[in-house]
């Protein structure tokens, strides 16, 4: 018997939607106090290790996203969707935590001749590998 036709694979199939959603739903009213009770400004410890190990997840996943391209790897597909949102998120940070008028200015060139673009195509990559990827057998990709 597969793991798709065990009682635990159809529970997780039928709770899962409801389960989800709840936690969509849920968060809306989370937002609105989490919004309400933090302040505009704030100074954190460990904000340069933050960054730092964000850039350095987001260099990792694009790398795991070229050798996954490289090898022909149907991986590339959750990769390239990996990197694409991380890629947004980088460019949605760095412009709402700039510290000065010229720091948002600077973001937001950054974010539109470097961040939004590879993002897009990392969201094309895994959308259709098949038109970037060298694969070994398309059948992988399609299967992936």
């Amino acid at each position: 018997m597969g793991i798709a036709a065990s009682p635990l694979a159809r529970t997780v199939r039928h709770w899962l939607p409801a389960f989800l959603g709840g936690c969509a739903i849920a968060l809306l009213p989370w937002s609105i106090m989490v919004n309400a009770a933090l302040p505009s400004r704030a100074v954190v410890a460990h904000w340069d290790i933050a960054w730092t190990g964000f850039d350095l997840a987001l260099g990792a996943v694009l790398l795991a996203t070229a050798v996954a391209a490289r090898r022909g790897s149907a991986s590339v597909r959750q990769l390239a969707t990996a990197g694409g949102t991380l890629l947004v998120c980088d460019a949605w940070f760095d412009i709402l935590t700039s510290g000065s008028r010229n720091e948002v200015i600077a973001a937001a060139i950054e974010a539109a001749v470097a961040e939004l673009p590879l993002a897009l195509l990392c969201f094309a990559i895994a959308r259709s590998p098949e038109r970037f990827v060298r694969a070994r057998s398309l059948e992988q990709l399609r299967e992936g």
